[in-house]
């Protein structure tokens, strides 16, 4: 169901505020009440290649002693987001008007 709109949901999930991966997993699935429950096996990977893109970066943390990756949107992640709500809001409508 995810596949080909985890990185739109991603940099989604980053736009407020920065956020490491397990952050990022918890905002997911409290926005869509529960319904995407993804595995860090599963945002990790995707986190990586949209870093490798330019859409995101990351730094090195420690919280209670805990060294994390917190990642945020780059300027490129920001305007792929604005790309890709608009693809999505375009695909959503037409489903709706096949569907009805």
């Amino acid at each position: 169901m995810l596949k080909g709109h985890l990185d739109a949901l991603v940099l989604a999930a980053l736009e407020s505020e920065p956020a490491h991966g397990y952050g990022i997993i918890r905002r997911l699935r409290q926005r869509s009440s529960e319904v995407f429950r993804l595995a860090e096996g599963t945002v990790y990977p995707t986190l990586h290649r949209l870093e490798r893109d330019g859409l995101v970066t990351s730094r090195w943390t420690s919280a209670s002693g805990r060294r994390r990756r917190v990642y945020r949107l780059t300027r490129a992640g920001h305007e792929a987001l604005l790309v890709r709500r608009l693809e999505w809001r375009t695909f959503a409508h037409a489903v709706e008007a096949v569907l009805g």
